[in-house]
């Protein structure tokens, strides 16, 4: 029966909508054809036991998967290359009774397709077919028994609405902050597409001891808070590198920086020039440890042992984005390396969220990256092709991808004497990459609750600025209505600076943020043919920030969706969503009670993701 089952799933047709019914009127003793595609065209009815289930909505019905919508991603230089096509069809399907065909069922007014009646003891399948996606269902009973079937196509079982819950929560943590000032909470979540991740994220508190805590009021500094996502490429071992280390080099540069004003009667604290420089040769110094010292210890070692351990993070890559919040002075400064991005949410004078970007996604295709990257390089004609360094790497600025800064000579050297790849015929007057970031500088305002959002591009790939700001703002309306509702608080903190409203739409308030602010338009939702503008697809079911991000980043309201994307292993998933982690840092007026705790409601206690450890 199993061998049944999968040998049924082998054959893929294209037939006429008169064709199909033909053949399905001759289907085997199941009787039941292909539920439907998740892709631009009229789904090919498979000849197994799959049935209809429910009502499918737009975005899944006109294409997660589809060959005309989706962009291929072929993995140059660590960032995969964006192709991406227009057309966008209407997805049709059929069913079949004992011996007669229903046809073609009627689209309702909302684009959906009419259900029809099937038993309740089935089970969903996902078939992955040279670049698109099906789901289909098959009985309960009969359990799918090989990962492909003979045509090699990829079967698997999809996860239900619990299990891909249960999976968007399985790295989510959330921490109660109580010391310092301003600062309340953070929520985190990472979920995989490359096996392993490649992003990585650190959170850290540094005392500042009482030697350079003076200030201009005469209060003592008391902590400087650091937040990093880091967006790994080619590999996961740069961004465990920043995980490791990139705090430490930071601080230590802030720390030299404060004491030297100290020094001076003229300055006692020292200037926002001083500050961001400090923050920019943190960068720099790790990033040529990455890159150029371990090429000294290298030749020095003369070991391949020692030079795959060494080399790993320099010819592997990553973006960093790193926050330091000072908690007296309350400025935020985001120091951003390639294209993840932080944007802050703000409430106005309506009582909506505003949606500022703090950061510039730095690619080949930012047009104030490819001007400064030809004044470096003039007479360069491919120092960018088709919005690439040398057509190749995308982020423009990056941590490691020593491909772009050592010359040829020490790549021919390292790749005749270890290992290494062969120089791009374009290289010639290299570093073409940089680690140094671009700094901003945002005084927080605690008493209106203030919120960043910090992510590696896999959501911007999804969501625009003033939908994730919007959707925090509409899951902080469920957080504060929630509790209301409770006798006792965990979520107090709201109460001191948010008044819950019932609205429909995202409370945001839309402003024009200028034609050139090097913000990337959301790409999947072209890719899965998502209408923009349609706030009645997101949903709130998470107690996690983050993972609300998530959630309504992959589908939202439309569960087939969100479970098709997370049932996809790697290295499949990959072509329709990047690794995720996103950071939500919100800040007010909490009570100061000297402890950083762990959020049980919000947090993966059960598995042992969250040990109970504070990360910070």
């Amino acid at each position: 029966m199993r061998r049944t089952v999968i040998q049924n799933l082998r054959t893929l047709r294209r037939p006429t909508a008169r064709k199909a019914l033909k053949q399905l009127r001759l289907a085997s003793a199941y009787n039941a054809p292909f539920q439907r595609s998740i892709a631009n065209k009229a789904p090919q009815p498979l000849q197994a036991p799959m049935r209809w289930s429910r009502r499918i909505s737009v975005p899944v019905a006109l294409g997660v998967g589809a060959a005309a919508t989706y962009y291929a991603y072929q993995q140059q230089g660590g960032k995969s290359a964006t192709e991406v096509s227009s057309a966008v069809g209407q997805s049709r399907g059929y069913t079949t009774g004992q011996a007669t065909a229903y046809g073609t069922p009627s689209t309702s007014a909302t684009g959906g397709i009419d259900t029809v009646s099937v038993p309740e003891a089935v089970r969903k399948a996902l078939i992955v077919d040279q670049g698109q996606l099906y789901t289909a269902e098959i009985p309960a009973d009969q359990p799918i028994s090989k990962e492909t079937d003979y045509s090699g196509r990829k079967v698997l079982e999809m996860l239900t609405p619990e299990q891909a819950s249960a999976k968007l929560r399985t790295n989510e943590e959330s921490y109660l902050v109580g010391r310092g000032e301003g600062v309340v909470r953070y929520d985190v979540v990472q979920i995989p597409s490359n096996d392993p991740i490649e992003d990585d994220h650190v959170e850290k508190i540094v005392e500042v001891p009482n030697t350079i805590a003076a200030a201009e009021d005469g209060k003592l500094r008391s902590d400087w808070m650091f937040w990093g996502v880091f967006d790994g490429h080619a590999g996961w071992t740069t961004s465990a590198k920043l995980r490791q280390t990139l705090v430490s080099y930071v601080a230590r540069e802030l720390n030299n920086t404060y004491k030297s004003a100290l020094q001076d009667p003229k300055l006692n604290v020292p200037t926002a020039e001083s500050v961001d420089a400090a923050i920019k040769t943190g960068f720099l110094k790790l990033d040529h440890e990455i890159t150029h010292d371990s090429v000294q210890k290298v030749l020095k070692a003369q070991s391949r042992v020692v030079a795959a351990e060494i080399l790993a993070p320099a010819l592997s890559g990553s973006c960093a984005l790193l926050s330091f919040y000072d908690s007296r002075s309350k400025e935020l400064r985001v120091a951003c390396t390639g294209d993840s991005r932080a944007v802050l949410g703000r409430r106005g004078s309506s009582g909506k969220w505003t949606a500022t970007a703090l950061s510039v996604d730095q690619t080949g295709g930012t047009p104030s990256e490819d001007a400064r990257l030809r004044a470096e390089h003039p007479g360069e004609q491919y120092v960018t092709l088709n919005g690439r360094i040398l057509g190749g790497l995308e982020p423009s600025r990056a941590f490691g991808d020593a491909v772009y800064k050592w010359s040829k000579e020490v790549q021919d050297k390292l790749k005749s004497s270890y290992f290494g790849r062969t120089p791009s015929k374009y290289l010639k007057t290299p570093p073409y990459v940089t680690a140094e970031p671009v700094v901003t500088t945002t005084k927080v305002d605690p008493s209106k609750g203030d919120f960043v959002v910090m992510a590696t591009d896999g959501l911007w790939e999804m969501l625009t600025n003033e939908e994730v700001v919007g959707l925090v703002g509409q899951w902080l309306e469920k957080q504060a209505v929630n509790d209301q509702s409770k006798s006792t608080s965990t979520t107090g903190w709201l109460q001191s600076w948010f008044t819950s409203q019932k609205s429909s739409s995202l409370p945001i308030e839309h402003h024009d943020q200028g034609s050139d602010r090097g913000q990337r338009a959301p790409i999947r939702q072209q890719q899965w043919g998502v209408p923009t503008g349609k706030d009645e697809r997101f949903v709130v079911e998470d107690k996690n920030a983050a993972t609300h991000l998530v959630r309504n980043a992959l589908g939202g309201k439309d569960r087939d969706m969100v479970s098709a994307l997370l049932t996809l292993p790697s290295p499949f998933s990959r072509r329709y969503r990047d690794d995720l982690t996103v950071l939500v840092i919100f800040f007010g007026e909490g009570e100061g009670n000297g402890k950083i705790e762990l959020n049980t409601d919000a947090s993966a206690t059960a598995n042992g993701s969250a040990n109970g450890k504070p990360k910070l």
